[in-house]
């Protein structure tokens, strides 16, 4: 939590700086039954750390949100300062950002490997090799391939989500749908309203436990890939089951208990890893930045990141 309200002032101070929209508050409601590990997880959370929050009633969370059909012993936690970001316009900002304060983008050029050295650290690549006083490996699923002595069991995961036609627009209009994550006999899913023309946006979450190879992954969407999704939207939110606009694929990139990995590479404290990843790493992102910034180039960081290093898996 203490990161994520830095992470909201850092998303802001780059809108600002982008002259864009690109987080948008919507409320989250977080729908289960009460014992459920998301609710509980979700009201504990909120508890703790003062978060503004109010629980619900099934019953309620249908009149204040129509579009959802609940079992009578599921509840809500509603947060109202919810949301979601714009991924790829966030992601065009920083790097045009980026670029005005000086940095140089390397596109369509592959990492074959990191290498420390007296020093700092040495990347190869396809086209060069360049050395620098410090280098960040974060490359999501393909940390394993760039640190295969790495001793963390790193697991990709393929992920599917999907966007639906509403048979009732009416329902997701702003301002009368949220942010949703729901857990139910499905498993967990999530989902966002309609925004800039595209359908509703829902996919299961964490619903594949086998690993993949992030270059050999299937990237189509299947008959039953879909139908991961359509159960949940059948049961809960009808009025969403509709056509099928666009599905994508996607990776998660796991640890074993679904936190961030953030530290210096042991051995070679000039090299540092990051993995801010597990399926909800992307809205920490600008926070993230910061601290792998300042420990490239001041050797420190203000925020606390004991419980990101690689000693909580033993020794690396």
């Amino acid at each position: 939590m203490p990161l994520l309200r830095r992470a909201y002032e850092l998303w802001r101070e780059l809108e600002s700086a982008a002259g864009q929209k690109l987080l948008h508050v919507t409320g989250v409601a977080e729908i289960g039954p009460p014992d459920g590990m998301l609710v509980r997880g979700t009201l504990a959370a909120a508890r703790l750390h003062a978060l503004r929050h109010e629980v619900l009633a099934a019953a309620d969370v249908m009149r204040r949100f129509p579009a959802f059909r609940l079992p009578p012993d599921h509840v809500a936690v509603v947060q109202p300062d919810g949301g979601f970001l714009q991924a790829e316009p966030s992601i065009h900002a920083m790097l045009a950002l980026a670029q005005a304060a000086g940095a140089v983008l390397r596109t369509g050029e592959t990492v074959r490997a990191i290498e420390p050295r007296a020093g700092g650290g040495r990347v190869v690549t396809d086209r060069a090799v360049i050395d620098t006083g410090s280098a960040i490996i974060a490359a999501g699923p393909w940390i394993g391939s760039l640190l295969p002595d790495l001793s963390v069991p790193l697991r990709v995961t393929r992920q599917v989500m999907a966007w639906f036609k509403p048979s009732e627009p009416a329902l997701f209009a702003p301002g009368h749908f949220p942010v949703f994550l729901i857990e139910s006999r499905h498993g967990i899913h999530y989902g966002l309203p309609p925004f800039g023309g595209a359908g509703i946006k829902v996919a299961k979450h964490h619903h594949r436990d086998e690993r993949v190879d992030p270059d050999a992954h299937d990237r189509t969407v299947s008959a039953a890939d879909e139908a991961l999704i359509r159960a949940a939207l059948a049961d809960h939110l009808p009025a969403a089951n509709g056509e099928l606009l666009d599905a994508t694929t996607c990776l998660y990139t796991m640890t074993p208990d679904g936190d961030f990995l953030i530290d210096r590479l042991p051995g070679a404290p000039q090299v540092i890893v990051a993995s801010p990843c597990s399926g909800h790493g992307f809205k920490f992102a600008p926070v993230v930045g910061e601290i792998l910034a300042d420990l490239a180039t001041v050797g420190a960081t203000r925020h606390d990141l004991a419980r990101f290093s690689l000693a909580r898996f033993g020794r690396a």
